[in-house]
C-alpha cells in the first residue's frame, strides 16, 4: 500500500509487472508504455476511456472564463481548452473509502 507522499512510477509499474507475470522487466516497459500511448492517443481523439470496476477517464471541453493571476492580482481570460477528468467507478469509491 502507498501512502499519500508517494506517487506510483512507470518503473513500479513495470517492476510489479514482472514480479507477478514472470516476464521480462523489458518486456513489462513495453506493454506499459504500450497501454499508457494508446490511452493518450485516445484521449487526444477525444475518446473516453471507461475500465470496468475501475473508472473513466474523459476528455471535456471547458469554455473560457475569468480568472485571476494569483501573483499579480490582474484579471485575466483563461482560454477555452480541453481537460482530462476521471471519474472512479462506484466500486472503485467504495474500496477508497473503506
Amino acid at each position: 500500500m502507498h501512502n499519500n507522499n508517494h506517487n506510483l512510477t512507470r518503473k513500479e509499474l513495470t517492476e510489479t509487472l514482472a514480479n507477478q507475470l514472470g516476464f521480462s522487466q523489458s518486456n513489462c516497459s513495453q506493454i506499459v508504455d504500450c497501454f499508457l500511448d494508446n490511452m493518450k492517443q485516445s484521449m487526444m481523439e477525444g475518446e473516453s476511456i471507461k475500465l470496468v470496476h475501475f473508472g473513466t477517464f474523459t476528455v471535456r471541453n471547458k469554455s473560457p472564463r475569468r480568472g485571476r493571476n494569483p501573483r499579480t492580482g490582474e484579471t485575466i481570460t483563461i482560454k477555452r481548452r480541453q481537460a482530462v477528468s476521471f471519474r472512479p467507478s462506484k466500486k472503485l469509491r467504495e474500496q477508497v473509502n473503506n
